[in-house]
């Protein structure tokens, strides 16, 4: 039988009940049994299927009989009493304040108990009345960031990473185009433009059947409310709060369709006014010249019609690419295939899911050419960050697999983190030891422009650092970028020779590829990094591959786009 929960699923149970069992008073220790069961799920590297099918899941260490009970049922029905017995003595609304950065179950306990406070407005309401400065453990810049936090989660309502809607819209297309009614489909919008961040998703497919298409879309059983139903758009948003929207058009529609549902609204507007130049109009059902329709059967027909070079759906956001198609001066952009290795991976070491031996066989049954394993310096103790005997003993295990897998070269490096004074982590005769060197911001955040820029200019002129990481901190819909001058950043990179990262988990994409084509035409170079924390995130990659897209970027401009030899020499610069 097929499980109706998965692995993701068993994990937010086991934390939501730890919270719930702690709101309601419970005793600590089995508090502390549902959270330890859940980070033994995140971190362990058995398959969790088959454990759960062969009732071995009391062979993790931290999961006794009783909770391992309460997943195989949770699993199997898809439900849990005790949890919804459990989640019906609170207000639904007091979840929320969960996703408020400073509160977390102890606090907001005291804030439910002592204020009645139960919801994001309660809350907010309560900061305002400085209310929270009569409790204990709660003073007045604590208050203040509490505040905070809510005008940032009041900002992103409504918004979702690319990543995250990415897999729900596939499951939708994979679902919609099993139908023999659906000639063809395609994600449209600022999905199919790659924004990192996006409000709602696009969908366009062909038919000649519409009424049976709209009705499979608005009877997903993942569908919780249909919007809107109409002939040729139908809208719908799902049981994770994420609105798509089905525009349904005919099969000699679709390539205008296409182009004109994928955006944005600036690149169309200038495609209408170049059109309009030539005496064509152009729009979703086509390209006319006078009452005559013209036969355009793809997105490169129409450009060709206009006199272009074929703009990808990435770079179309109304800046400069119809200037640069029409002087036939389009950047070739990168693809993933042309990564040859890959920089910024954290092992068991600090605080990677997997072994050192598990990523560089990961990295050799991927192909790459060559592969920087960098984990956390001493001063994240909150990673683990390695100590001087930490890494002796991890430089020898290089060594040793670097015999054991001669046809991929392991660079041995570190991410540092940047003191508040810009300094390194380490000091000389430490650093000296790396083959290159990351330079990160992990702490000070709420420093001034101004303090910040100098900070991370230091670093970058130390001799020891390669690339400056994640180089404006920002988490997406987490934490917003610090303050810093990033065009002098990278003017600086590039008179250095010294690389900006391009960090592509899909929490980060940072640098923002907003900055990509000043970083070109100062020469600056980026290494496309995945951040990887385990195996699985190994797969980032491409993440970052498509902001470098959305940049303009092209091969030369990536650092991990040369071969093993050329990265080995640029390194011996340093």
């Amino acid at each position: 039988m097929k499980n109706k929960k998965s692995k993701e699923d068993v994990i937010d149970l086991l934390h939501e009940m730890a919270i719930l069992l702690e709101l309601n008073d419970e005793n600590v220790f089995k508090i502390r049994a549902f959270s330890n069961a859940a980070r033994t799920l995140e971190t362990m590297s058995d398959d969790f299927e088959t454990l759960l099918r062969e009732n071995r899941l009391t062979e993790l260490q931290g999961i006794g009989k009783g909770i391992a009970s309460d997943i195989t049922t949770y699993c199997e029905s898809g439900k849990l009493d005790v949890f919804d017995a459990l989640k019906k003595k609170f207000p639904e609304t007091l979840f929320d304040l969960f996703k408020v950065p400073q509160l977390g179950p102890k606090k907001i306990k005291v804030l439910y108990n002592e204020l009645g406070i139960d919801s994001l407005t309660s809350l907010e309401y309560a900061c305002q009345e400085n209310r929270l400065l009569k409790l204990k453990g709660f003073g007045e810049k604590t208050q203040d960031k509490i505040l905070q936090g809510i005008e940032y989660l009041k900002k992103n309502v409504g918004r979702f990473r690319y990543v995250d809607v990415l897999a729900q819209v596939e499951g939708v297309i994979k679902i919609l185009s099993a139908m023999k009614e659906v000639s063809e489909i395609s994600i449209a919008g600022s999905l199919r433009r790659k924004k990192e961040i996006v409000k709602d998703a696009d969908i366009l497919c062909s038919t000649i059947l519409p009424e049976s298409v709209g009705k499979k879309f608005s009877t997903m059983k993942n569908v919780e409310e249909v919007i809107a139903a109409g002939d040729t758009k139908i809208s719908v948003r799902l049981d994770t709060g994420l609105q798509i929207d089905l525009r349904i058009v005919k099969p000699d529609e679709f390539a205008s369709a296409l182009h004109h549902f994928t955006g944005s609204k600036e690149h169309n507007t200038l495609i209408r006014s170049r059109a309009k130049k030539m005496g064509l109009k152009v729009s979703e059902w086509g390209v006319f010249k006078g009452e005559r329709k013209l036969k355009i059967q793809s997105e490169k027909d129409l450009f060709q019609t206009l006199d272009l070079a074929f703009v990808e759906p990435e770079m179309r956001e109304g800046t400069q690419e119809i200037e640069l198609a029409e002087k036939g001066k389009l950047p070739n952009l990168i693809s993933e295939k042309d990564i040859k290795g890959i920089f910024h991976m954290h092992t068991t070491y600090s605080d990677g899911k997997n072994s050192l031996i598990e990523m560089v066989q990961a990295c050799v049954d991927k192909g790459y050419d060559y592969i920087g394993i960098t984990d956390h310096s001493q001063s994240a103790f909150y990673a683990h960050g390695l100590n001087a005997k930490d890494i002796i003993k991890q430089h020898k295990e290089i060594d040793q697999l670097q015999k054991k897998f001669p046809t991929i070269r392991i660079f041995k490096g570190i991410e540092s983190d940047i003191l508040k004074d810009g300094e390194l982590d380490y000091p000389k005769k430490v650093l000296k030891d790396f083959d290159f060197v990351i330079a990160s911001v992990h702490s000070s955040f709420r420093m001034s422009k101004q303090q910040m820029t100098t900070r991370c200019k230091k670093a970058l002129s130390n001799p020891a650092t390669t690339m400056l990481g994640h180089p404006t901190g920002r988490i997406l819909l987490g934490r917003d970028a610090f303050e810093i001058d990033m065009n002098e950043i990278i003017e600086h990179a590039a008179k250095l020779g010294k690389v900006v990262e391009l960090n592509a988990s899909p929490y980060r994409l940072d640098v923002d590829w907003r900055l990509l084509p000043y970083l070109k035409r100062k020469k600056g170079l980026v290494s496309i990094n995945p951040d990887a924390h385990s195996i699985e995130g190994l797969e980032d990659v491409i993440f970052g591959v498509n902001m470098a897209r959305k940049g303009g970027l092209e091969k030369q401009n990536v650092l991990n786009t040369r071969t093993a030899k050329e990265i080995e020499a640029f390194f011996e610069k340093r």
